[in-house]
């Protein structure tokens, strides 16, 4: 089975094909992202309706150099599939509609992809993983731990009630004065920084739910950096490393109750699998490993170019609701707001935004 992916949530319009195969192993045949960093660098953060713009510009085009590199034809595709949200809904209605117009020319079925979904299925793509795992989902917008049952089985342990880890590394870095996108920038200042320096709080540690919690702690970077005259090059170094620092203890903290709330209602997980922008962080990726190890499980994480948005996850998505038979009619809407776990609450903050990862 062929499937068209095309993401278009937020500031990457990205389009890919993906083959499926019978025994459910996936190939990428194309995977093509085009960034919208320097469009929105010098606003600090994402404008919506320069977004949105930038994919109708870009969108054709990147279907067009994503099909060439996969070297089919639409006739050949078993599917479309688009990211109908969570997002902002500019460029979701973009991708979306598309996407319709695409599988209406070429009688093609059509899938409405959960971009959060897109996420959590990613490791079964890279790894072949099976059913169920824990997934720990991080990125600009979402910060979740979540029970994957199944596709479309989700059950979530744990979210932020405030900030998500990646808009916390993107405030941390406007306040500090580094360069959009926030979330490298303060990992890359880290590496040279002293994280002892600085004391901040573990937001949320030793609590017997796995919530997060990142407001407080962004607060007392405000605070420690408001209390320095000037800051040196070196300061922002030591208040991004002690900042980062306390993110990895409280999510050290955090990921092993969630884990210990799996077991409790489903069972030894087949892995820990960690997604979303934020699992780009090479600081988290080794805090990662060092969880999934004391909690006797493998940690497992797609490439970092996989991580951030991009169109193969939302083409094997689709393949995979495709595979059971679970497609969308013409009146799919496009979301700006969509929660993996139908029977969860929306957290305080909820929503998509840009971190930089």
């Amino acid at each position: 089975m062929l499937v068209l992916g095309i993401e278009t949530t937020c500031d990457e319009t990205a389009a890919a094909v993906i083959e499926r195969a019978p025994d459910g192993s996936g190939r990428i045949l194309s995977n093509i992202v085009r960034s919208q960093v320097e469009e929105h660098a010098r606003f600090g953060g994402v404008v919506p309706e320069i977004a949105a713009r930038a994919h109708v510009d870009l969108l054709d085009g990147i279907i067009d150099r994503a099909m060439r590199e996969a070297g089919i034809g639409y006739a050949q595709l078993g599917g479309v599939a688009a990211a109908a949200g969570p997002g902002l809904i500019g460029g979701v209605i973009v991708g979306l509609t598309t996407a319709k117009a695409i599988a209406m020319v070429h009688d093609t079925p059509l899938v409405a992809v959960n971009h959060l979904e897109a996420h959590a299925l990613t490791p079964r793509l890279t790894d072949g993983i099976e059913f169920p795992y824990c997934l720990f989902l991080a990125s600009g917008g979402h910060t979740q731990i979540v029970a994957v049952t199944g596709v479309g089985q989700y059950v979530r342990l744990g979210t932020t009630v405030d900030d998500a880890i990646g808009e916390a590394f993107d405030k941390v870095a406007k306040m500090l004065g580094l360069p959009y996108p926030g979330g490298p920038q303060v990992e890359r200042a880290a590496a040279s920084g002293d994280a002892a320096r600085f004391a901040f709080p573990r937001p949320m540690q030793g609590r017997p739910d796995a919530n997060f919690s990142l407001s407080g702690l962004k607060t007392a970077v405000r605070t420690e950096a408001s209390r320095i005259a000037e800051l040196t090059p070196q300061d922002v170094s030591d208040l991004c490393a002690s900042f980062q620092a306390a993110v990895l203890d409280s999510t050290a903290d955090r990921l092993s109750v969630g884990l210990k709330l799996f077991r409790e209602q489903f069972g030894a997980p087949r892995a820990l699998v960690a997604a979303g922008g934020v699992a780009a962080n090479q600081a988290i990726r080794g805090a990662l490993h060092e969880v999934a190890r004391q909690a006797g499980t493998e940690l497992i994480m797609p490439p970092p170019a996989l991580c951030t948005d991009n169109g193969a996850m939302i083409a094997w998505a689709g393949a995979e609701r495709l595979a059971l038979g679970m497609t969308d009619t013409m009146d799919a809407q496009p979301r700006a707001r969509w929660l993996l776990d139908a029977n969860a609450t929306a957290p305080a903050g909820y929503g998509k935004t840009r971190a930089g990862y």
